[in-house]
């Protein structure tokens, strides 16, 4: 049996970008205090301008810019894993939608540019970031293999059976998600089905504030709730992680063993792989 220690914080971020280091740096460290061995903070936690306070102003950053660098530090001075969202700068394109996977020595390790934008619910998050190619954030924490994903992402059953069949145990997924009529019961119900079905955990981090409907949590595979921050603004839930779980769900349910197809990505443009 393997087993990891997992946080899910929670916060709103803001227009201001010294701010939102402050509140990831904090999210960080209380992850850490509370034994976490990865700690997940939710997508778009550099800038975020949910009260459309500034409409014309976009804010992005390079991947070695001072965010990220400021998260690499924070995940070394606590020894911890972070999966953080960023608004990645990309010179004279739209920025990505892009999960960065720090180590606990700082390293960033990997990344995950989203590929299903939030074109919906009358946003239209294509108008100003693009869409990633489909590849997969998959790491190691304990023998524990953990896939990313965000947000909008989870609407689509395929994107976390994509990341199963690259042996995710754990989906972590980083969001932002908006408040509005049955947005908070889409969440809940998406990630319990989600874990369900592909008898794996989902963890969901989520903005809380303005526009924001908060409900951090941690499903285990059998739909199960295990933890949750509700409408907490500021906070971490946390859960133990392991591979016992999942064994002895999949031989109650061996859904993934009675499967007769597989799926595989398309291309952006429309093609297939």
């Amino acid at each position: 049996m393997s087993e990891l220690t997992l946080a899910v914080a929670q916060f709103g971020a803001t227009p201001n970008v010294d701010e939102n280091v402050t509140k990831s740096i904090d999210a960080i460290a209380m992850g850490a205090d509370a034994g976490a061995d990865l700690v997940v903070l939710p997508e778009s936690s550099m800038y975020s301008d949910p009260l459309r306070e500034h409409p014309d102003q976009r804010y992005s950053e390079p991947l070695d810019g001072p965010f990220v660098s400021a998260m690499q530090a924070a995940a070394a001075e606590h020894r911890v894993r972070v999966v953080v969202g960023v608004t990645e700068a990309v010179e004279g394109e739209h920025p990505f939608n892009t999960l960065a996977y720090i180590t606990p020595e700082g390293k960033l390790e990997g990344v995950y540019r989203k590929v299903h934008l939030f074109d919906a619910f009358g946003h239209r998050e294509s108008d100003s970031v693009q869409a990633g190619e489909p590849e997969a954030l998959i790491f190691d924490v304990n023998g524990v293999t953990v896939g990313a994903a965000t947000c909008y992402d989870i609407r689509f059953p395929e994107m976390s059976r994509f990341l199963v069949d690259r042996g995710a145990d754990v989906i972590v997924l980083p969001t932002s998600w908006a408040s509005g009529p049955m947005k908070e019961a889409h969440w809940e119900t998406l990630l319990r089905a989600r874990a369900i079905e592909n008898t794996i955990y989902v963890a969901g981090s989520s903005q809380s504030g303005p526009r924001r409907i908060g409900a951090s949590m941690i499903v285990d595979p059998m739909g199960v709730v295990i933890a949750a921050l509700g409408e907490e603004d500021r906070g971490v839930a946390v859960a133990r992680i392991n591979t016992k779980r999942i064994e002895a769900t999949r031989l109650a349910n061996p859904s993934l063993q009675n499967r007769k197809f597989t799926v595989q990505p398309l291309k952006l443009a429309g093609g297939t792989e």
